[in-house]
């Protein structure tokens, strides 16, 4: 059994950057179980980096203070190859600094039990929530709110005002493990949960944290969802082996997406909406056309790859996490084999590799030239992406897929080489 298949050679496939980590402190003996860190999230702005590491703890760290203690830049996310960096190695306890005039501050938050679940959230004036009687509400939320949703072991999910650190909101109603939370994309501070109790569950904020719809149809747990870049298609995906997308219009199933043979665990959408990516037990990545509940690729993480009788069987490959780059054009997953690997579209075999051990999971920044892991003793490590640049043509097609569905390009009178281009039948 190998990580790689026989045609590629693992001296070849090049090394990621390891810019710098964020460490936990010292635990007592009776405290080594429960640090782990399920969940690492950038704010969609790029202000705040914010990581369960455990023991109740979650941490929210200004991005800006964190990219200058890795020297990767100064205020900006960058990341030149011939500028000096001198990798630094952070504890947690060091974010007790009061910041200085003007700088957002830093914050330890206690959600009261253990957090499974990360959620950043921020309102845009404009987007009218659902609820008729809104000038009755509890909270207005401006347009420079952000918001912190946590989930958690006890089934309750807590809403945090990020740049204060004040407790907003304390929504019950799920039974079990809150296992993640996702915010609609569009500002609508629509809340998605998904939880072990079988069920996901919509949440609207602007009405003050009333819940909108359940839906169901998991037959166990649910592990991820996964909204699309214009909040239309929800995804959710848990113990069992189908991926699941919901209309998030009318709040109905709109299909399954079969093809794993173990527990899909992670999933999560391309920038222009155009792919999804999951990630499974069986050992494998897969990218879907969801408009047409197709596999485009699929990226393998055991050679050669388990039956589907075995593919449930223990390993050391399980994938835990996967991840989808702003760029559109790079996928990061993280495995059991102590390995985060970052992929191109365009390739089956891994573009760069790093060693990780006891990875959870895994996060782009807003800008896309850092990935952020989560590791069981709760600690972070952030690594440089590979960096390319993007072709005209296929920025040209993430801006036209942002607004037409697959269906929508193949009704195009194009040759049939651009349509296969821009339906990503052909990289």
């Amino acid at each position: 059994m190998a990580s790689f298949p026989d045609s590629v050679n693992e001296n070849d496939i090049g090394k990621a950057k390891f810019i710098g980590e964020l460490l936990v402190p010292a635990a007592p003996f009776d405290q080594k179980s429960g640090r782990e860190a399920w969940t690492v999230a950038f704010a969609p702005n790029g202000s705040y980096f914010a990581w369960s590491q455990g023991h109740r703890i979650v941490r929210l760290v200004p991005w800006t203070k964190c990219l200058n203690n890795f020297s990767v830049g100064h205020g900006e996310e960058s990341t030149n190859a011939s500028s000096p960096r001198h990798l630094a190695r952070r504890n947690s306890n060091e974010c007790q600094v009061v910041p200085a005039a003007g700088q957002p501050p830093e914050h330890t938050i206690d959600c009261g039990d253990i957090v499974w679940g990360l959620a950043f959230g921020s309102s845009v004036p404009e987007k009218q929530s659902r609820c008729v009687n809104i000038e009755w509400h509890r909270f207005k939320f401006g347009q420079d709110q952000l918001l912190l949703a946590t989930g958690l072991n006890n089934g309750r999910i807590k809403i945090w005002d990020v740049y204060t650190g004040k407790l907003l909101l304390n929504l019950m109603d799920h039974t079990d493990v809150v296992r993640d939370l996702t915010f609609a994309p569009d500002g609508s501070l629509m809340l998605v949960s998904a939880s072990r109790d079988k069920t996901l569950r919509v949440w609207d904020l602007k009405d003050d944290g009333n819940m909108v719809k359940v839906l169901r149809g998991h037959q166990n747990w649910v592990y991820c969802s996964a909204f699309s870049p214009d909040s239309s298609i929800l995804c959710s995906v848990g113990a069992g082996k189908s991926v699941f997308l919901w209309n998030m219009d009318k709040f109905t199933m709109i299909r399954k997406l079969e093809g794993h043979h173990h527990d899909v665990v992670s999933c999560e959408f391309s920038p222009d909406g155009a792919l999804l990516a999951t990630a499974s037990y069986d050992t494998r990545v897969i990218v879907w056309d969801h408009h047409k509940a197709t596999v485009l690729l699929e990226l393998g993480h055991l050679f050669p790859p388990p039956s589907p009788i075995f593919a449930g069987g223990a390993n050391d490959r399980w994938v835990r996490s996967v991840s989808f780059c702003p760029d559109g054009r790079h996928i990061a997953s993280v495995t059991d084999d102590r390995l985060v690997r970052f992929w191109s579209i365009e390739e089956r075999a891994p573009l760069a590799i790093a060693p990780l051990s006891n990875g959870l999971c895994c996060a782009f920044s807003a800008q896309g030239s850092v990935l952020a892991t989560g590791t069981r003793d709760g600690s972070v490590h952030f690594w440089e992406c590979p960096r390319s640049i993007a072709s005209l043509q296929h920025m040209c097609r993430m801006a036209l897929r942002r607004v037409m569905t697959t269906q929508q390009v193949e009704a195009l009178a194009i040759p049939t080489p651009l349509r296969d281009y821009l339906t990503y039948k052909v990289i």
